[in-house]
């Protein structure tokens, strides 16, 4: 579909509306050369909510596995994380 400019500018509102309805583009004309072309918005689907980042993550070894170094808390020498403080009154 070709309009001219001047009629463009007199119907702008309502020529949107019809090409986001239609789907067709509108060939805007000055003096007879187009000048511009007005297309709708591409309609995109949501991306899914579950799933979308599958494949974005690799392991290279086991995360469940032990790390290979002793935690305080395993090993039970902690005390120290309890011992009041140097200088403090009980």
């Amino acid at each position: 579909m070709e309009i001219n400019a001047a009629e463009f500018k007199a119907k702008c509102l309502k020529l949107l509306d019809e090409v986001a309805a239609s789907g067709r583009p509108l060939v805007i004309t000055k003096r007879g050369r187009p000048v511009a072309q007005l297309v709708p918005v591409p309609t995109r689907s949501p991306a899914p909510l579950f799933g979308f980042l599958k494949g974005a993550v690799s392991f290279h070894h086991d995360v469940l596995a032990p790390g290979g170094e002793a935690w305080s808390a395993e090993a039970g020498d902690e005390d120290d994380l309890y011992a009041a403080p140097e200088g403090a009154r009980r």
